[in-house]
């Protein structure tokens, strides 16, 4: 008896020993290991979402935020019948019963646990679902992207895909800013994985807050305007930019077609309306591109804006192509002509005189054929043909805007050199990230600054006394530059009768604080050329750009918009100008090649019958004095002679004047004003 008592006390320690070391294996020695695996199974990491960072525009505007909301997603693993639990959730959520079963099924027969039923749900949704505690419903709490503005600024801002990431515009450029850092929270859960308690291991970091450049106000009138535009001209698409030309800031650009940021892509959505027509679309500008030619020409060579130009007529034949002007051919001109009245003959003189060389180089100079860097996806650099692939005809076709293709955003960098003096700025569309200012890039000198004043003094006459007459501003001077470039059909190799009517220009001319530029790409026949159809949106966008930014007016308030220009003894005709409605309208410029006999003469006896129409009406006074040759007096020597003889004259900068327009021993007629450009 005492042996089996033995036995089994000997037993029982044993395996008390065992138990005990078991235990301080558990307890003392494992016990780490043990409670982390434990922590594993009862406790869940669930992620915080952190806010993506607001897109303000340049006056802190909201144009881009996220906002907190709820989604509801089932376990299709555990709803215990499929079919009622659908017919249970449509009811609440005002869901398709059938689509919703679909969607359940398939996931429980694939094995997935988790499926997202609704996005965004109401408060009493939310109230509802709660109530009925079961365990195979879920309610997260997440953020959701919101575009206060609707369409506005669209293709600036862009939009987010289903996981909250930028997939266009300043959304996709700048993801790594505005995304921010999610958060962490441990979750304690039962048995049955219900939360029990939490605590928050991370708090989530929102993304940085962006500021634009661009102007709500500014960016509003714009896509109407461009919208109103491509309507009424039957366009395919548009596009404008709004510049500042001394910092690059992008005031506004507009694409149409446009679309909602807020409502995601739809089966059968057209496609072209989420491109950015203004940078990402490349077209062949025509006879804006003049502007280039002519300021490589005063940079290049000796010509000067009175330099006598051959037009020969209006036709022009190069080793076997022949060029026509779309008006009336015109013969010897000034060099200012050949831009006022747009003559494709003249450009191409000019351009011959610049040559390959210098003309390649300028052309790339002005920015062309590259990218300027805006931080927005898919910008199209366009397209400049290196030298060695420029064929004999290459020269002519460039010089009016031919064989080569730019976009609206480069045009309006290009017009900037102009409106600046003479340098390069590169386009700035972010102002701010947090409260961090955005460096304005440095600027490039292209033109010198006499040179880019001398253009813009051209660039007043297209305004004045040429094509562009449709865009003159109430109460500011400006200059500017309409195209009207032929659509090439790469199928049949040949120029359509279908165009990019565009205008580029600046307002006030003598110290420009916009540039803006328009294109309309897909118009058709002469109501479609830029003076036509790009021209009046300049008007209204300028117009609308200068009260907004309070910029003093530099003419008289009492001008009447109809008064018409005086004859110009420099043109073979005389240029009519009109802002009214239904009044006479001044030829349009084009780019049409080998274009049908008779046509231009058709135009101008069209245009010469509406001259005889207004009659004596159309010219503002008898011709008075001639001008004075002011070149290399002070400015007080200059006003005092003016004022002796009753002139206006309206000077810029100090110094000597260097510059003056009109030029000396042009008559002056009633109302004329005469500018000078001091220098020192």
């Amino acid at each position: 008896m005492e042996r089996r008592l033995t036995w089994l006390a000997l037993i029982i320690g044993i395996w008390g020993a065992a138990i005990l070391a078991n235990l301080i294996s558990l307890q003392v020695v494992h016990h780490r290991a043990y409670a982390a695996k434990a922590r594993a199974i009862q406790e869940v990491v669930v992620q915080i979402p952190a806010p993506r960072g607001t897109i303000f525009d340049r006056n802190g505007q909201p144009l881009a935020m996220s906002i907190s909301t709820q989604s509801v997603h089932v376990n299709p693993q555990k709803v215990p019948d499929i079919g009622v639990a659908s017919e249970l959730l449509a009811l609440v959520l005002h869901l398709d019963r059938a689509e919703l079963e679909s969607k359940m099924r398939a996931a429980y027969e694939s094995g997935r646990g988790y499926l997202r039923v609704k996005r965004n749900i109401s408060a009493e949704e939310s109230e509802s679902l709660r109530k009925m505690a079961l365990d195979w419903i879920g309610i997260a709490t997440e953020s959701q992207r919101h575009y206060p503005k609707g369409e506005l600024a669209a293709h600036v801002i862009g939009a987010v895909d289903f996981e909250e990431k930028g997939n266009a515009g300043i959304e996709k450029a700048l993801e790594n800013e505005l995304r921010g850092i999610p958060g962490r929270a441990r979750m304690l859960t039962d048995v049955k994985r219900r939360g029990i308690e939490s605590q928050q291991a991370q708090e989530p970091r929102a993304g940085t807050p962006i500021t634009l450049t661009i102007d709500e106000r500014l960016q509003f009138v714009a896509e109407r305007e461009i919208a109103a535009a491509v309507a009424a001209h039957h366009a395919a698409s548009g596009s404008v930019v709004v510049m500042n030309p001394y910092t690059g800031d992008v005031l506004a650009l507009a694409s149409y077609p446009t679309y909602d940021p807020n409502v995601p892509p739809q089966p059968g959505d057209d496609p072209s309306a989420r491109l950015n027509h203004a940078v990402s679309v490349p077209f062949e500008p025509g006879s804006v591109f003049k502007v280039i030619t002519l300021s490589a020409a005063l940079e290049t060579t000796s010509l000067n804006p009175e330099s006598p130009i051959n037009c020969n007529g209006g036709k022009i034949t190069l080793y076997g192509r022949t060029i026509h002007d779309s008006h009336a051919g015109m013969g010897v001109v000034p060099m200012k002509t050949v831009l006022a009245r747009s003559s494709n003959v003249g450009a191409i003189q000019v351009g011959l005189r610049v040559g390959q060389t210098n003309m390649n180089d300028y052309v790339r100079r002005f920015g062309f054929g590259r990218r300027t860097a805006i931080p927005l996806p898919g910008e199209s650099p366009g397209k400049v043909r290196k030298l060695q692939y420029w064929g004999k005809t290459s020269l002519p076709s460039v010089s009016m805007g031919q064989e080569v293709s730019v976009t609206t955003l480069q045009l309006a960098q290009a017009a900037c050199v102009i409106a600046n003096g003479g340098s390069l700025v590169k386009p700035r569309l972010v102002l701010k990230k947090g409260n961090q200012p955005e460096p304005a890039a440095p600027p490039v000198r292209v033109l010198k600054p006499d040179n880019a004043i001398t253009m813009r003094q051209m660039m007043e006459g297209v305004v004045l006394v040429g094509t562009g007459s449709r865009a003159r501003l109430a109460g500011y001077s400006s200059g500017g530059k309409t195209g009207s470039a032929q659509i090439f059909d790469f199928a049949t190799r040949h120029y359509t009768h279908t165009y990019n009517g565009s205008y580029m220009g600046f307002a006030p001319l003598t110290n420009p604080a916009v540039v803006v530029v328009v294109s309309l790409n897909g118009t058709h026949g002469e109501a479609g050329f830029g003076g036509q159809a790009a021209a009046p949106v300049f008007k209204v966008v300028a117009g609308e750009a200068l009260r907004i930014f309070d910029v003093p007016k530099d003419l008289p308030e009492t001008e009447n918009a109809r008064t018409l220009v005086t004859r110009n003894e420099d043109l073979d005709d005389l240029a009519i100008s009109d802002l009214g409605a239904g009044g006479p309208n001044i030829l349009e410029d084009g780019d049409e090649e080998d274009a049908a006999p008779g046509a231009a003469s058709a135009a101008a006896a069209a245009a010469a019958s509406d001259a005889a129409s207004v009659g004596t009406m159309v010219i503002k006074g008898a011709p008075g004095p001639t001008v004075p040759n002011f070149r290399g007096k002070t400015m007080r020597d200059v006003l005092a002679e003016a004022a002796a003889k009753g002139l206006v004259v309206l000077p810029e900068g100090s110094g000597v004047a260097r510059v003056q327009y009109p030029a000396p021993g042009t008559p002056l007629h009633e109302g004329d004003r005469i500018r000078v450009q001091f220098a020192r």
